[in-house]
């Protein structure tokens, strides 16, 4: 390797692309096109940086094993970037077993930090924890070690464990300071800031109130009964009942919780939960058939009574009962969460993130952006979708797959 391609290896590891680029703007051999690829990649140019990664992979020879992986690794993160998570990870999964076996550890830890991040978009909480155990207690390189921190931060995050969280990204934190990469370190504080805005609002006789992540979890750890409906679920004595599958369920169990201790009308909750505004004999009697089922669903963790005019939801033990609601109002909070890291998102990707299909999904974003909460970039196979920074709060709770409390 000459002494230019060393010099824009150095600077993009560094961070510092515009010196990269000097030393190999003008080259088309292999190693300058994939330090072109990736530079490009930093500058937020993906779909340059794809082509020229493309082109590099396809020029390296047959025994340049380790060049080729090193491409594939590098494309995977653009496809990353691009939000492209139907990319085959067989691909980068043989990449890293080539970087492995050849002794260049360092792509190989890569490579599995790329395999832990995009797990996590997609939800697949285990997945993510298995490759984020791969690079636990490995010597990694300063930026790798602040992106598989950062990784391992959003885990303890999705699993609630706020302590596990702040260790992460304090770690993650000191490895960014050590690589020096300005870009690195604003990502790290931004995850940081995640801790300290609200998270939820709790609602209960007294009113409404805010909640942090840790106030949350505390919250969830108590004897009180939570209704989830960031994840529609009933938390109580350290266990959760998930009605996600169980809509009608859910608003009804939601509707209870709301007017805790008091009772709701039948006319209000054939409102609420049926979206009718007049109730006839039909809209009753299935209210009735709802409730009995909701009975059944709740077993002894609380119950639900007849009163003169509607239903009230007890808690055992005159144990108290909290609703949980997510930040954000709506129904498409799932899909804001994703949206909200700043990224430009496919409908196919976010269809597959949240387990929905492309039609609920573009249902969905049809009305995000008649409300002009979301816009569409592009057209066509190129379209994504983008939205503002929702600034203020963080909607953790609302990403899909969280994984259940202990």
């Amino acid at each position: 390797m000459d002494s230019l391609i060393n010099a824009a290896a150095r600077a993009l590891a560094r961070g510092d692309v515009l010196a990269a680029l000097q030393q190999v703007a003008l080259r088309t051999d292999p190693p300058a096109l994939a330090l072109r690829g990736i530079a490009m990649a930093q500058l937020g140019e993906h779909g340059r940086a794809r082509e020229l990664l493309r082109r590099a992979e396809k020029a390296f020879g047959v025994h340049e094993a380790v060049a080729r992986a090193r491409c594939v690794v590098a494309q995977a993160e653009v496809a990353l970037a691009l939000r492209e998570l139907d990319a085959a990870p067989l691909a980068l999964h043989r990449a890293a077993q080539v970087l492995t076996a050849l002794g260049d550890r360092a792509n190989a830890l890569q490579a599995q930090a790329i395999a832990a991040r995009r797990a996590l978009l997609l939800g697949r909480l285990a997945e993510a924890q298995a490759a984020l155990v791969a690079l636990d207690g490995q010597a990694l390189p300063p930026a790798l070690g602040a992106v598989a921190e950062l990784a391992a931060a959003e885990l303890a995050l999705r699993a609630l464990d706020v302590d596990a969280a702040a260790s992460a990204l304090a770690r993650a934190q000191r490895a960014a300071e050590r690589a020096g990469v300005p870009a690195l370190q604003a990502e790290v504080r931004d995850a940081a800031a995640l801790l300290d805005r609200p998270a939820a609002r709790r609602v209960g006789p007294g009113g409404e109130q805010p909640l942090r992540l840790a106030e949350v979890a505390a919250l969830m750890r108590g004897d009180t009964r939570v209704v989830d409906a960031c994840r529609h679920r009933l938390l109580a004595d350290g266990r959760a009942l998930s009605l996600a599958r169980r809509p009608v369920l859910f608003a009804l169990l939601r509707a209870l919780a709301r007017a805790w201790p008091q009772d709701v009308p039948r006319e209000a909750l054939v409102a609420e939960v049926f979206r009718q505004r007049e109730a006839d004999d039909t809209h009753r009697a299935r209210l009735r058939v709802e409730v009995g089922r909701l009975r059944q669903a709740l077993g002894a963790v609380a119950r639900v009574v007849r009163t003169d005019r509607g239903f009230a939801l007890q808690a055992p033990g005159a144990q108290a009962v909290v609703l949980l609601l997510p930040p954000v109002d709506g129904e498409s909070g799932a899909l804001l969460a994703l949206l909200a890291d700043g990224a430009a998102w496919s409908t196919s990707a976010l269809a597959q993130a949240l387990g929905e299909s492309q039609r609920n999904v573009q249902r969905a974003l049809a009305e995000l952006q008649a409300a002009g909460r979301v816009r569409a970039v592009g057209r066509g196979r190129a379209q994504r979708w983008v939205t503002p920074p929702l600034t203020g709060i963080t909607t953790i709770l609302l990403l899909p797959a969280a994984l259940p409390i202990a």
